[in-house]
């Protein structure tokens, strides 16, 4: 069953007890990290600081995909799992079924592109076409977070990490389980075009590769 493939790729890496070795702290780093530095170091480090391109701008969100076994998949982006408010609400063309083969390969990549000129942010676009390992599987929307999805994130508050299923009944335009997956996301800013979301597994269980990609083509819309 497609639940039962959700939880054999995510749950054994989300409840790993193994605890990473810490460093002991003793004074050759504090004498290393108070030393000071040379005026010609200091000179060269400002310099290559001056010349290095900006980095990418990194945080950590809450991702939570859902959707009926024979429904669309949806993609919902958090800073807070008690909020129903969502950062960033997307309808995937992909089904349920899709997904859950895909992610039996280990890895998953799904690519939104836009040809927006505007200077709108990328969360904002309204429509994109989707990509999912190399393969264009159609067009996904933005969406705003009606009263079906507020009760969705309401049921699913207590969830941190994990996958698991809502009976059927919960909601009145649906009739069917409703399966999800929640987990935490890297959320990286490369610039004013590129922003994407990479599922955090322990270093020392990989387990699955899933990205989101937001890209913004301006050379498309010129022309």
């Amino acid at each position: 069953m497609a639940i039962d493939t959700l939880r054999r790729f995510f749950l054994p890496c989300f409840f790993s007890s193994k605890q990473q070795p810490t460093v002991p702290f003793s004074d050759h780093h504090l004498q290393t990290k108070n030393r000071p530095s040379s005026p010609a170091s200091s000179t060269s480090s400002s310099t290559a600081t001056s010349a290095a391109p900006p980095r990418p701008s990194k945080s950590m969100v809450i991702g939570t995909i859902f959707g009926n076994r024979r429904g669309h998949v949806w993609f919902c982006v958090q800073h807070d799992r008690l909020s129903a408010k969502p950062l960033l609400l997307l309808e995937l063309p992909l089904s349920t079924d899709h997904l859950v083969r895909e992610m039996r390969n280990g890895l998953v990549r799904i690519a939104l592109e836009c040809s927006d000129a505007a200077t709108c942010p990328l969360r904002s676009v309204p429509l994109w076409t989707a990509f999912c390992n190399g393969k264009k599987t159609g067009f996904a929307a933005r969406r705003r977070a009606g009263d079906r999805v507020r009760s969705i994130l309401r049921t699913m508050q207590c969830v941190s990490v994990g996958a698991g299923v809502i009976p059927s009944g919960f909601s009145s335009d649906t009739s069917e389980e409703l399966m999800y997956m929640r987990a935490n996301f890297e959320h990286v800013v490369g610039n004013a075009d590129s922003e994407s979301f990479h599922l955090i597994n322990p270093d020392e269980c990989p387990g699955q590769e899933l990205s989101v990609f937001l890209l913004r083509s301006r050379l498309a819309a010129i022309r």
